[in-house]
C-alpha cells in the first residue's frame, strides 16, 4: 500500500513525535505543580463544584467519576512519567497497537486535566495540545512508514492555526492593518519576557516591517504547505523562524512551541528511510476511519475562519478534536496591572503600612526584570493580566484567591514569587490596587535602573479582611 504511506518522512515523523512529547511534558509539569490552589478541593475553582454541575456528555473526564486531590496529581505525575517515556523513544519498542495506546494515555489524561480546568485552561494552546496529541495516535512507531493522510491532517491544523490568526488580525484591531500594532504590543501583552522590552524599543520602521512579514507568513505561506517539496519545507521553516522571534519577544506559554512541533511534520528531514513491514489492514482500516471522522467535523471550523464574526480559541465538540485558533485580534494600547497588597494593621489606612505581594511573571515591582518562563504556563499570572482589563474576568475567583492570601494559605503562596509575610503571621487586610504601566525610555532605565514607570489609577479591591477564624488545613 504504497499510497496510504511516505516513508521518505520517517525522520520527520520521530523528530515531530519526539518534540511532541516534550510538550505534554511541560503541560503535565504545569499541572501538578500548580492544581491545587487553582482548581484543587480547596482551589479557587474546585473540580468537585464543577462536575456537580456540568454532565459528563459536556466535559468527558476522569474526574467526573471520582475526583481527589491526590487522584489528580497521580493523574498529572502519571502524564509526566508517560510523557517522558515517550520522549526517551519508548513507542519504538513496543508493537504497532502498543505504540498507539501509549500516545493515548497523555491525550485522555490530559483532556481530562482540561475539561475540568475551566478558565484556568481556556487558553487556545490546551485545545491546539489536544488536537495534535489525538492525530499523534495515529502516526504509528517504527513498525510502519507514516500515513500520508496523517502528516496531511498535520498540515491542515499549521494551516488554519497561521491562517485563522492571519484573518482575526485583518478583521479585527485596525492597527494590524496599519501595520502599527507593534508600537504597543511589546509593551501591553499578557506577559512580557526578557528582551520585550528591547523589542519594544526596536525603530518603528522596523515595528512596520514585523507585522507585514507576519502577515506575509500567516496569510500567504500557509497555501504554500500543501505544495511538492522542497516549497513545503521552505514553508514550514518560514514559520518555525517566525515562532522563534516570538519566543524571543515574549512568554506564550507553549503556543509558539506546540506551533512549532506543527511545523516541524511539514519539514522533509534529508535521510535514508529504513526497511519496514507493509502497513497491516487494521491500522489503514482505523486511520482512515479517523481521518474521515475529523474531515466531517472539520466544516465547523472552516465556517468559522470564512466567517466575518470568526471567534478565537474555541473548541466545537467536548473531546477537543477540532478547534478554531487565533490570538490578538485586538492589542491593548495601555498596560494595566493589578498589584496585590497586605497589611498587619488593625485599622487600615492608606498610610497603613501596605505590603506588596510579588508574582512570578507578570509585572509588579519596577524595578524587577521580567524573566522568561515559557513554555512553562503561570496560569495565575496570566488571569491577573486578563483582571486589569475588565474586573469581570476575576469575578469567579479574586475572592477566593484574597481569602486564601488572608490565610497565608501555603499552596497559594506557591503560586506566587513572594509573600511579604511570614508563615505565622498573615496579614490582617489584603487589598489591590489598579496601577498604568509603560516601559522606561533609555534614559529612565539608565538613570533610575528601572524598566517600568507606574501610576496608581484606582482601587481594585478595598481593604478586606476574613469575616471569621482562620482556617488551616
Amino acid at each position: 500500500m504504497e499510497w496510504f504511506t511516505a516513508s521518505d518522512y520517517w525522520l520527520t515523523r520521530l523528530v515531530f513525535q519526539r518534540a511532541l512529547a516534550a510538550v505534554y511534558l511541560v503541560a503535565f509539569l504545569t499541572a501538578a505543580l500548580q492544581f491545587r490552589p487553582l482548581i484543587g478541593q480547596r482551589g479557587m475553582l474546585p473540580v468537585p463544584r464543577f462536575v456537580e454541575r456540568v454532565p459528563f456528555r459536556r466535559a468527558p473526564s476522569l474526574f467526573q467519576w471520582h475526583y481527589s486531590d491526590r487522584f489528580f496529581a497521580l493523574c498529572a505525575w502519571a502524564g509526566c512519567g508517560v510523557a517522558a517515556a515517550l520522549l526517551a523513544g519508548l513507542d519504538s519498542l513496543l508493537p504497532l497497537w502498543g505504540g498507539m495506546l501509549l500516545w493515548l494515555v497523555p491525550w485522555v489524561l490530559y483532556l481530562s486535566i482540561v475539561n475540568v480546568g475551566q478558565t484556568w485552561y481556556s487558553f487556545g494552546w490546551e485545545s491546539l495540545l489536544l488536537e495534535v496529541g489525538f492525530l499523534a495516535v495515529f502516526l504509528g512507531n517504527d513498525e510502519v512508514a507514516p500515513p500520508v493522510v496523517v502528516l496531511f491532517l498535520l498540515r491542515w491544523i499549521l494551516f488554519r492555526v497561521e491562517f485563522g490568526a492571519g484573518l482575526i488580525k485583518m478583521r479585527g484591531d485596525a492597527c494590524w492593518r496599519e501595520l502599527t500594532c507593534l508600537d504597543h504590543h511589546h509593551e501591553t501583552q499578557p506577559m512580557p519576557g526578557p528582551l520585550s522590552w528591547f523589542f519594544h524599543h526596536l525603530p518603528r520602521p522596523l515595528h512596520r516591517v514585523e507585522v507585514a512579514a507576519n502577515h506575509v507568513t500567516q496569510l500567504v505561506v500557509p497555501f504554500l504547505l500543501f505544495t511538492p517539496q522542497p516549497v513545503a519545507t521552505a514553508a514550514a521553516s518560514l514559520m518555525i523562524l517566525t515562532q522563534l522571534w516570538l519566543v524571543l519577544s515574549g512568554n506564550f506559554s507553549w503556543l509558539n512551541w506546540i506551533t512549532i512541533v506543527l511545523a516541524l511534520s511539514a519539514v522533509r528531514f534529508p535521510a535514508d528511510p529504513p526497511e519496514v513491514r507493509e502497513a497491516p489492514l487494521w491500522f489503514v482500516v482505523v486511520v482512515l476511519a479517523v481521518a474521515t471522522l475529523l474531515v466531517g467535523l472539520g466544516y465547523r471550523p472552516v465556517r468559522n475562519m470564512l466567517s466575518r464574526r470568526q471567534v478565537m480559541n474555541r473548541s466545537f465538540d467536548p473531546l477537543h478534536l477540532v478547534n478554531t485558533y487565533g490570538a490578538f485580534g485586538s492589542v491593548s494600547r495601555v498596560r494595566y496591572e493589578v498589584v496585590v497588597e497586605g497589611t498587619r494593621d488593625d485599622v487600615p489606612r492608606a498610610d497603613s503600612g501596605w505590603l506588596e505581594y510579588e508574582f512570578k511573571g507578570k509585572p509588579g515591582d519596577p524595578r524587577r526584570w521580567p524573566r522568561q518562563f515559557a513554555p512553562y504556563h503561570l496560569r495565575l499570572d496570566w488571569l491577573m493580566w486578563f483582571a486589569a482589563l475588565s474586573p469581570a474576568y476575576a469575578d469567579p475567583w479574586f475572592g477566593t484567591l484574597v481569602e486564601r492570601l488572608l490565610e497565608n494559605d501555603r499552596a497559594t503562596l506557591k503560586l506566587l514569587r513572594r509573600s511579604p509575610f511570614p508563615k505565622d503571621e498573615p496579614p490582617r487586610y489584603v487589598r489591590a490596587r489598579l496601577f498604568r504601566y509603560r516601559y522606561t525610555s533609555w534614559r529612565e532605565l539608565r538613570e533610575t535602573g528601572a524598566c517600568w514607570e507606574r501610576t496608581y489609577v484606582r482601587d481594585f479591591l478595598p481593604p478586606t479582611r476574613l469575616a471569621g477564624p482562620v482556617h488551616r488545613p
